[in-house]
């Protein structure tokens, strides 16, 4: 068990943020163990070609049979705009001492490629990190991105209309507030129990979480990464996102299909990505479903993200 005990309730000790390197330390996991991933098949077919010219003796290696990584992947995001390559500056600059530390916190005896000069492993690593990045990862971001942020719309909403309390019961069934202290369950006999003066509470949303995670050890700053909502349609083809025939026949099969996608929050430019239109045409349905009622809608950043409003949600499910 891990537990971070917050400054009371304060609000300000709780902040969410988005880690590009956090996902791709996750998304690791996918890579070495598929079928404990099901959700993200079509991601690998997507990018198994991709995947054959990397170094993936080393992208294996920094998982265990736990699926551990190191904790060097898994940065303390500032803010939900943190960008890749300045995270995986940050982990080049480490001091070969460090490095070596954190990798044999997932594996002693270290494997054999991870056991040579601290340097020298290190900028492998960096090298083959950055490859995974550009090659499975960047082509996606926007899609990712979009997803996470949509997620973060949605807990701020939650905190603004119920409370602290609510957001944290529904974030996983691994954690949990306790009075003042987050409790996050893991599978290790291990754990922990420090506050957050003074640090803070990070939440980080995740595409390739399958729950709530915490750093290995109580060295780190304090942040729980947990499962983002909206994961389960990422992959999905066009032509299965349909809206149900009865629906389709009042709406139109355009506005019936952003309505069903819209169980989770995303920008026009997402939405028309996803669903092979222009964005011009996009925003002429959701400025029609919204006027009706049907859609909410939120700035975020430089982005607005909409979402089924209750209405939207009675009609989805009466359809």
């Amino acid at each position: 068990m891990i537990e971070y005990e917050l400054e009371g309730l304060d609000l300000g000790a709780v902040r969410f943020a988005i880690s590009p390197l956090n996902e791709l330390g996750l998304g690791l996991r996918v890579f070495r163990d598929p079928g404990r991933y099901p959700q993200h098949l079509p991601w690998l077919r997507m990018t198994e070609s991709a995947r054959a010219g990397l170094d993936t003796e080393v992208l294996t290696a920094l998982t265990n049979e736990r699926l551990w990584t190191p904790d060097f992947l898994h940065p303390l995001p500032t803010s939900p705009l943190t960008r890749f390559d300045d995270e995986l500056a940050l982990v080049a600059a480490l001091p070969g001492r460090v490095v070596r530390g954190k990798l044999l916190e997932v594996h002693d005896p270290l494997p054999p490629v991870l056991a040579g000069r601290s340097d020298r492993v290190l900028a492998r690593v960096v090298r083959a990190v950055r490859e995974f990045w550009e090659t499975c990862f960047a082509p996606w971001w926007p899609r990712m991105r979009t997803v996470l942020e949509g997620d973060v719309a949605h807990r701020g909403r939650v905190i603004a209309q119920r409370g602290l309390a609510a957001m944290f019961d529904d974030l996983s069934v691994r954690v949990r507030l306790v009075g003042n202290v987050v409790q996050v369950s893991t599978t290790g006999r291990g754990g922990y129990r420090r506050t957050t003066t003074g640090a803070g509470l990070t939440l980080v949303p995740s595409i390739f979480s399958r729950g709530g995670s915490t750093p290995i050890t109580a060295e780190q700053p304090p942040q729980v990464m947990y499962a983002a909502r909206g994961v389960g349609t990422l992959w999905l083809p066009d032509d299965r996102v349909a809206g149900p025939q009865a629906l389709v026949d009042v709406l139109g099969a355009a506005r019936a299909q952003l309505l069903v996608v819209l169980e989770s929050p995303a920008s026009s430019t997402e939405l028309g990505v996803r669903l092979g239109v222009t964005t011009s045409a996009v925003n002429q349905h959701l400025r029609a479903l919204r006027a009706a009622g049907l859609l909410t809608s939120a700035r975020h950043g430089r982005a607005v993200l909409y979402l089924r409003s209750d209405l939207g949600d009675r009609l989805v499910r009466g359809g």
